[in-house]
């Protein structure tokens, strides 16, 4: 009897995820099986990610949002925010050391990161950023790390950016502040050094106007997919400096006013 065809869906998810636990390049997925739109894009992330559970990756702990800030949306070309996964195993604290070799192209972005302290169910949507708020224990500066894993991402169509998780590799993450304590978020001001070389800097504002409108575009992405944030999740709001690619023994800070700093190494 002939073998049943693998989905779509399962067999995008399948080339994606071995390229990436590989190390490999993403090429161009075969058209049969590229995600056309958005909405399939996140389904094939989401499968993605049942992959990516069994590997050094692990449980999904969280997400990140791209192309939440003029700089991003202009580096990238995309107009609109994406969300992403962040796995247990590619979680760091800061002055972590990370190698060169475990990534195709390691790169670092400067971040807003906050952590749940409840779930904001499907049911609550449309979502605000007031209302988001409520919902956040704790706000930490982040480097958000990303790794250029594609032939050539410039000629990869955006769902399947998104589909893999549109260069999410990782985050180390500095002491977390309650939200109580933390300053205005909007005004805070992000400063990225490498080897002692400031190389950016932005502003909280520049997140879709406050970090939290970018949260409220996440569950509100969420609730239309029929999922939601949940207690303990971790969340990047957006790069406030464009992206910066890494090379071995390259040194990396990043300091959010009012959060404090996050340093990271980079061996072979």
């Amino acid at each position: 009897m002939p073998q049943p065809l693998t989905p779509p869906k399962d067999a995008a998810a399948a080339r994606i995820a071995d390229a990436r636990i590989a190390l490999a390049a993403l090429d161009l997925l075969p058209e049969a099986i590229r995600p056309a739109d958005e909405a399939s894009a996140y389904a094939v992330q989401a499968a993605v990610h049942q992959r990516l559970a069994a590997s050094r990756y692990g449980r999904r702990i969280g997400w990140k949002i791209g192309c939440t800030t003029p700089v991003m949306q202009s580096y990238l070309g995309i107009p609109n925010p994406c969300g992403a996964g962040l796995f247990e195993g590619t979680r760091h604290a800061s002055g972590a050391t990370i190698s060169a070799a475990g990534f195709r192209h390691v790169g670092i972005e400067c971040e807003i990161a906050v952590q749940l302290a409840r779930d904001l169910p499907a049911t609550g949507a449309p979502f605000t950023a007031e209302r988001v708020a409520d919902a956040v224990g704790s706000v930490m500066a982040a480097i958000e790390l990303v790794d250029d894993r594609y032939a050539d991402w410039r000629q990869t169509d955006t769902p399947t950016l998104i589909a893999d998780d549109f260069f999410a590799a990782g985050c180390v993450l500095g002491g977390p502040l309650a939200l109580a304590d933390a300053p205005d978020l909007a005004a805070v001001v992000g400063v990225t050094r490498i080897n002692d070389v400031e190389v950016g800097r932005g502003v909280g504002a520049d997140v879709l106007g406050h970090p939290f409108k970018a949260l409220a575009w996440l569950a509100d992405s969420l609730a239309a997919r029929g999922e939601m944030l949940r207690a303990g999740e971790i969340v990047l709001t957006g790069s406030l400096v464009e992206t910066r690619w890494l090379k071995a023994r390259d040194r990396v800070e990043i300091e959010i006013t009012g959060l404090g700093g996050v340093a990271l190494t980079v061996s072979e």
